[in-house]
Parts: C-alpha cells; sequence; structure tokens
C-alpha cells in the first residue's frame, strides 16, 4: 500500500481533473482508515502538489452545500515526474 499522499498524485495522473470529492471517493476503500484521509487532508495535498508544479488548477465551482471544490489535473511533466517517483 502507497502513502496516502502518493496515491493522491497516482489518482490524479489517471483521471482528466478531480476535486477533493473525487479523490476521497476513489480512494475511500483502501484510505478511510487514515488519520489524514479527510477533506481538509486532501485538499492539503492536492494544494502542496499544486505549489510543487506536479499539479495544475483547472476549474472551480460550488458543491451542494454550497461549498468551494476546485478541480486539478496533472499536466504532462508533473503526470510524468508523479509516475518516475511513484511505481505503481
Amino acid at each position: 500500500m502507497k502513502p496516502l499522499n502518493y496515491a493522491i498524485l497516482k489518482f490524479v495522473t489517471t483521471v482528466k481533473e478531480a476535486c477533493a470529492d473525487d479523490v476521497m471517493a476513489a480512494l475511500e476503500g483502501e484510505y478511510s482508515h487514515f488519520k489524514a484521509f479527510s477533506k481538509p487532508g486532501v485538499i492539503s495535498a492536492l494544494m502542496t502538489a499544486e505549489a510543487n508544479g506536479l499539479l495544475e488548477e483547472t476549474r472551480f465551482d460550488m458543491d451542494s452545500n454550497n461549498e468551494l471544490r476546485v478541480y486539478y489535473h496533472a499536466h504532462e511533466e508533473g503526470a510524468a515526474t508523479i509516475n518516475h517517483y511513484i511505481k505503481d
């Protein structure tokens, strides 16, 4: 099992774009028992990856609870870097 942050990065390389809710839905089965597996934790991991140049923000909207959702994608160089260092 990969560390949670690695799993988050790898997941984002497999989809066109994802928000924290998408990541949590995809990883819930395997990572729901991790303490860091919370919406703020996932958002923090995504924002850190963006700040480090691995992901880009693609768009944002409001969910049904009127909370901001930010979507990210792994651009070509970011995905190559993630896949080089984090093996399946």
